[in-house]
């Protein structure tokens, strides 16, 4: 019972040699993508629970935005139990790397000792900001090692910190052989800048940022949108717009915008989601479990960069012309094509076109079809649905048994540029390249540029506007709402949902505040649309609970405030 295996690896001596080491390090990656709700990957799930998504009501979804978390809610505890289990499988091979020092060779060990130290990185950084004092397990626990409590955050801060800058000299510039699934050493320096900039540090960020944009010269760069930006701010018989040449499959395979990238593979077994199933339309195959808020289709200004409350070329009669091309990039709303049929949730619209017969070749004019958008019990929750992270070849395979093999981004060029900007705004610092960071994806977006001579103050609204459209279902809200720290204005009282795809009145928005939200009359506004009362307590819903299975079996743990 004594002896090692002697047909396999063995906890004992693994890894042997540098193909173990390696399967090690690929096993660490593959357990990034384990971490889901509702079938779809959590990177997409975390700005329902925010003010610009919303998700069909249930104790997972509706409960964090309600103050009303449990310590077993199944959302709040699973990335505690994801993440160790992710630093377990790295600590399975660093633990025992030293061993093969001599035999990998110097830059090979250097290489698979600095990837399997960002892996671990990432997930502290995820693990600080969900749950604040986590426990720093630095090595794998051995039976006889008492259980861990706690560590400040500001110390594993420290530690994320002081790991991406000894470990980032030592990664690959590029990764794009393994269609960036591997971490290289932009990957280092702008998980470095993000982690510092969510701490409040922020010249650390701003410094490191600025490494990631100069390292990314000729290797990274935002793609522009297709052909498909032509049917922005137009009907459902203009045509279909899609960003799939960025987050769709054609995205993943030739973008350079993306940086960092969850793969997923349908011939490894576990390694699918069924995304598109829960995002898509009712006439898409789909079940509408995420939507955008009506908020968030509130917050985008119009064609000359101006707000809706300030505008002169916003019609509240077609709310949805001549605005930032982002809002039909991203979303799907009322009167717009989403998976090849007419979106319309009004039930005055009782027959819908289908326009496959066109996409297909099989027909010259859109058939008609029963419009279960509006019919159906289960359709869209908010109104709107996200077009962002879909990709219409996949509704050929959509279905409540489907699997989808498409990739999540976790880091992108655009991302990083906002977080220099941010960084520099809040130190500061604000020059030139401030402004040309935010203008580059404005520009990309056919969004004016920004006014020169902005106030810190201004250019914070100004960030905080690209932040929440560019970014959004990217999963960073939640995040960027408690930086912020407004999640305690913007999640406490309403949100705004517009299920039967009512028409509202310019004036059921009173204004838009100096963190790019609108505030409502809330009088007028529910003349039109439906309310989602939210809640945030101050000390407690910054962070998550820590499950209580955990709390149950290591005396050493404490719990968070309020649960």
């Amino acid at each position: 019972m004594d002896r090692l295996n002697l047909n396999g690896p063995s906890t004992e001596n693994f890894p042997l040699d540098a193909k173990e080491a390696e399967l090690g390090l690929l096993g660490a990656y593959k357990a990034l993508t384990l971490l889901d709700a509702s079938s779809t990957p959590m990177w997409h799930v975390m700005d329902n629970i925010t003010d610009i998504g919303y998700a069909r009501p249930g104790n997972n979804y509706t409960s964090p935005i309600t103050s009303s978390i449990t310590t077993d809610n199944a959302l709040a505890t699973k990335p505690w139990s994801a993440h160790y289990q992710t630093i377990g499988r790295v600590h399975l091979v660093l633990d025992n790397m030293d061993a093969l020092k001599a035999t990998m060779g110097e830059t090979a060990y250097n290489t698979t000792n600095a990837e399997l130290r960002f892996i671990r990185a990432y997930c502290y950084s995820q693990l600080v900001e969900l749950y604040g004092d986590v426990a720093l397990l630095k090595r794998a626990l051995k039976l006889s090692d008492e259980l861990p409590g706690r560590t400040n955050k500001n110390e594993v801060v420290d530690f994320i910190l002081s790991e991406l800058t000894e470990i980032a000299d030592h990664l690959p510039v590029s990764q794009k052989a393994s269609g960036n699934v591997r971490a290289s050493r932009v990957t280092a320096y702008m998980l470095k800048a993000r982690v510092a900039l969510n701490f409040g540090k922020y010249e650390i960020a701003a410094e490191a940022a600025k490494k990631a944009i100069e390292l990314s010269n000729g290797l990274h760069s935002l793609t522009a949108f297709d052909a498909s930006i032509a049917y922005v701010n137009k009907g459902h018989a203009d045509g279909e717009p899609q960003s799939a040449n960025i987050f769709g499959h054609a995205g993943y395979a030739n973008s350079k915008e993306w940086i960092w990238v969850a793969e997923y593979n349908k011939a490894i077994s576990g390694n699918t989601h069924n995304q598109t199933y829960y995002m898509a339309s009712r006439l898409g195959k789909g079940v509408c479990y995420w939507g955008p808020t009506q908020n968030f289709i509130d917050s985008f200004q119009d064609t000359e960069g101006k707000y809706i409350t300030e505008s002169t070329i916003y019609d509240e009669n077609n709310p949805f012309a001549n605005r930032d091309p982002r809002l039909d990039m991203y979303t799907a709303r009322p009167g717009s094509r989403y998976f090849g049929f007419q979106f319309d949730p009004n039930a005055k619209f009782a027959k819908v076109n289908n326009y496959w017969p066109i996409i297909n070749g099989t027909g010259t004019k859109p058939g008609s079809q029963n419009n279960t958008d509006a019919t159906n019990a289960y359709r869209s929750f908010s109104g709107y649905l996200w077009r962002k992270h879909t990709d219409l070849s996949e509704y050929a395979t959509t279905s409540v048994s489907g699997e989808s093999d498409l990739n999540v981004g976790i880091f992108r060029y655009a991302e990083l540029l906002l977080i220099y900007a941010e960084a520099k705004i809040e130190s500061g610092s604000i020059d030139q390249s401030v402004y040309d960071a935010i203008n580059e994806i404005r520009s990309r977006a056919k969004m004016p540029n920004l006014p020169q001579g902005l106030t810190q103050v201004q250019m914070r609204q100004a960030l905080r506007y690209e932040r929440k459209v560019e970014l959004a279902n990217d999963g960073l809200r939640w995040f960027d709402l408690r930086r912020w720290g407004i999640a305690k204005d913007v999640m406490n009282g309403h949100i705004y949902l517009n299920r039967d795809a009512n028409a509202w009145t310019k004036s059921a928005i009173q204004k838009i505040d100096e963190n790019a939200n609108p505030v409502y009359n809330h009088s007028i506004a529910t003349k039109s649309f439906g309310t989602q009362q939210v809640k945030y307590q101050v000390n407690k819903d910054e962070y998550w609970p820590i499950d209580i299975k955990e709390m149950d079996a290591n005396p050493a743990m404490t719990q968070n405030p309020g649960y």
